[in-house]
């Protein structure tokens, strides 16, 4: 699953939350938001505020593809 697909389940969870809303909750504006979802490039420091916006918590993980291991 993309970080894309990620932020856009967490969206919905917490009570389909719209990209707008989640740009304001971010600081940015809606149209910044879209075009780092069109480029799907995020800076961990901006994932840690989506993950904020949506009161959730950020985990990143290394996983190895052959085993499907959490390595880190």
């Amino acid at each position: 699953m993309s970080i894309l697909e990620s932020i856009r389940i967490a969206c919905v969870k917490r009570g389909n939350i719209s990209m707008a809303e989640l740009a304001r909750r971010t600081g940015q504006t809606a149209q910044n938001l879209n075009n780092k979802y069109k480029r799907n490039v995020f800076k961990v420091s901006e994932l840690e505020k989506i993950a904020a916006a949506l009161d959730c918590e950020l985990r990143i993980s290394f996983v190895d593809k052959e085993t499907g291991e959490i390595l880190a």
